[in-house]
């Protein structure tokens, strides 16, 4: 005979959680949606509007059709400034992608002043872009410090002229940029290598695999999503170059160093042809989009 404290208690049938109104979720996205739709959707959309207009700011705009790109297609400074784009991204691009891999390999270490070293060369990341102009202006000036070095070292016999000669602008602008972004991919590069299995270079180095070849045979295979990355990153970056140009030469010498977005400036604000600008930036956008497709697929191909 069962006690009453022995006696089997009735079960409690217990709802099953509720996983709530399947629409649910989508309110949380709702503030990134409209910021996202507020100040990029909406702007593109007005920009590629406007690329079909005669718009100046004083007058209404006035539907023209093609006719800003039927513009571009005759404009030689267009071809100019996309030419100079070009050309920026083909130097930029590799040195950004290839370089801070060996950086990062560097300072993935434990070695003395390595907290030193790798604030240092993230130091350029952080330091402002019109502040990094002016100063490297400064270096490249003809009486600059480094035409010093040039000419006291006995490199050179006379003053260099970095961005008063049409030959050499383009380049010192893009040293940099190459500058100012060594630091920003190491770091992406770095956080690549923190996910390489450390057995993999103990074996190797069992197998008395030198630390060059552990890099060129591991490290790098390994870092392939990071290197898609930052090959997504530094062609967008080199496509929109604008700051350094602005500060260093604005555009010169004889259109030199003019890119697709300094045009776009140019024909925005200055000549105030915003219909026209906004046709060169459509341009820029589409141009920007099949290059990163193109990079992608490179690089899960390989």
């Amino acid at each position: 005979m069962n006690s009453p404290n022995t006696a089997a208690s009735p079960s409690i049938d217990r709802p099953a959680p509720s996983a709530g109104h399947p629409l649910l979720p989508l309110l949380f996205l709702i503030p990134a949606c409209s910021v996202i739709g507020a100040f990029v959707i909406y702007p593109a959309l007005k920009a590629i509007g406007l690329s079909f207009t005669n718009f100046n700011m004083i007058r209404e705009a006035e539907f023209v059709g093609l006719a800003n790109y039927l513009q571009l297609w005759h404009d030689p400074f267009f071809w100019a400034a996309l030419k100079n784009t070009l050309i920026y991204m083909v130097v930029v691009v590799p040195e950004l992608v290839i370089a801070p891999i060996f950086l990062a390999v560097l300072v993935n270490r434990h070695l003395p002043g390595i907290t030193f070293i790798r604030a240092a060369i993230y130091l350029p990341v952080i330091t402002s872009l019109v502040i990094s102009g002016l100063i490297w202006k400064w270096v490249y000036e003809e009486q600059g410090i480094l035409n010093y070095v040039l000419l006291t070292t006995g490199i050179t016999d006379n003053p260099v002229a970095f961005l008063t000669d049409p030959a050499n602008a383009l380049l010192s602008v893009m040293a940099v940029t190459i500058w100012a972004g060594m630091g920003y991919y190491m770091v992406i590069y770095l956080a690549g290598l923190q996910s390489i299995p450390r057995e993999l270079y103990e074996v190797a180095e069992v197998e008395g695999i030198s630390r060059w070849q552990q890099t060129i045979y591991i490290t790098i295979p390994l870092l392939k999503p990071s290197m898609a990355v930052v090959s997504v990153m530094s062609s967008i970056a080199a496509m929109k170059v604008f700051e350094e140009v602005y500060v260093m030469t604005q555009g010169g010498p004889m259109d030199s160093t003019k890119t697709l977005v300094y045009y776009i400036y140019e024909s925005a604000f200055v000549e105030f042809e915003m219909g026209y600008a906004a046709a060169i930036g459509v341009v820029l956008f589409v141009l920007t989009l099949a290059l990163s497709l193109i990079n992608l697929r490179f690089l899960r191909a390989r």
